[in-house]
Formats: C-alpha cells, structure tokens, sequence
C-alpha cells in the first residue's frame, strides 16, 4: 500500500487567523455550510467581506500550506 502524506487542519473556527504567503485570512463567522472571512495583507486598512463553501475555503488552505496564527 502507498502512503500519501496529509495535511490536516484544525477545524475552522470564528476569530482564526491564518497566514497565506503574504497575506492573511481572517475568519470571522463559521456556519453550517458556509465561512464569512477577510483576506487582506498586513498593511490593508480595510478589507471586504467574502463568503465561501467551508469545503472550498479548506482545500485552499491545504493546498496553500497555510499556517494558523492565532486560534
């Protein structure tokens, strides 16, 4: 059998701040189905809210091996 190495996430939750490259995400409210969140740089004085799918935020936070700032 082949392993295939994994990256688990914790699970999303209000408040998380995750570190993308050089920008950061910012969740703010975490639903069912959906994930309400701001993804700005450092220096941005104000960014727009966006919404997602909880899978499709996820899957791009694995894929861009983001790193949890602050839980």
């Amino acid at each position: 059998m082949k392993r295939t190495n994994q990256v688990s996430l914790k699970p999303l939750e209000n408040g998380q701040i995750w570190q993308v490259r050089d920008a950061n995400l910012h969740i703010e409210l975490v639903g069912k189905r959906l994930v309400h969140y701001k993804f700005y740089k450092p220096q941005t004085k104000r960014a727009p809210i966006s919404l997602s799918a909880k899978l499709v935020l996820e899957k791009y936070l694995k894929q861009s091996k983001a790193v949890l700032l602050q839980g």
